[in-house]
């Protein structure tokens, strides 16, 4: 499986970010990431387990790799940009998360961006 593909595949760059503190469990890991269904984060698991970006500990938890880890770090430029981002469409800014640079995974702030927008005529 090419990178683009697996990275680009919904919730496997949360799966990363969500895992760069410390193992995680399947149920905490779940609800780090908004409780996405069982079954995609089943699929999504055995994926990254299968590239050898994560793996399963004994005690049932899953950590990044060494891979997984440098894999995770190329996300860093990406959630100083988004901060940067949502500083810019949300000058006021509302607190999104508890953790500002998880807005880079993390689009439910702009719902109220698209509703606004389609009020608008252009």
């Amino acid at each position: 499986m090419a990178a683009l593909d697996l990275f680009g595949r919904r919730w496997s760059l949360r799966i990363l970010w969500e895992l760069r503190a410390g193992p995680l469990g399947f149920r905490p890991l779940q609800k780090r990431c908004d409780d996405m269904s069982s079954s995609v984060m089943r699929q999504r698991l055995t994926e990254l387990l299968d590239a050898q970006v994560i793996r399963q500990l004994p005690d049932s938890r899953y950590q990044l790799t060494p891979l997984g880890e440098e894999a995770r770090h190329t996300l860093d430029p990406l959630a100083r940009w988004a901060e940067r981002w949502a500083a810019t469409i949300d000058p006021q800014g509302a607190d999104h998360t508890d953790d500002p640079s998880r807005i880079a995974l993390d689009s439910s702030h702009l719902e109220g961006q698209a509703v606004r927008r389609k009020g608008r005529k252009g």
